[in-house]
């Protein structure tokens, strides 16, 4: 059976670290066990299986393997207006279905395309982006100062 940490669990899910190891604390992620300090979370055709409560709203989590690639591409308008009013703005964005993130650093563990198709933008316009594979996970990461650049 394979089995995955809680960064891939949360990337499956598409939530939060955090509220995957709260469902790991509540008993809510099947056959899920820690060793030591790592949770190994089992999956089930490609998802890790949560149980629903009696009471409550239901989960927000995803339910089955994601079908779209993600998209990322570069907010060329964003960089002229850091660059007009002095700001450090997140210029990269990530699109993971009908969902974006704004951020200044990817990470994109695995295998990725670039394309370039000026006849055929994206809907915000974007000719160049990278596209990843939806089973590949992407790391955003946020800066307060520009020295974390570098």
């Amino acid at each position: 059976m394979e089995t995955v940490g809680t960064t891939q669990a949360a990337f499956l899910l598409d939530i939060s670290s955090a509220r995957v190891r709260k469902l790991l604390g509540q008993g809510r992620i099947k056959l899920a066990k820690k060793i030591g300090r790592v949770w190994i979370i089992p999956l089930f055709q490609g998802m890790p299986k949560i149980t629903n409560r009696r009471k409550g709203p239901l989960g927000t989590w995803k339910k089955r393997l994601r079908q779209k690639p993600t998209l990322i591409h570069v907010n060329k308008p964003q960089i002229d207006r850091n660059r007009k009013q002095g700001t450090e703005e997140p210029v990269i964005t990530i699109r993971h279905g009908d969902r974006q993130t704004r951020c200044h650093l990817v990470e994109i563990k695995g295998s990725c395309r670039v394309i370039y198709q000026p006849n055929n933008p994206l809907a915000c316009g974007a000719i160049v982006w990278i596209e990843v594979p939806p089973d590949i996970q992407v790391i955003s990461q946020l800066f307060n100062q520009m020295s974390n650049f570098c």
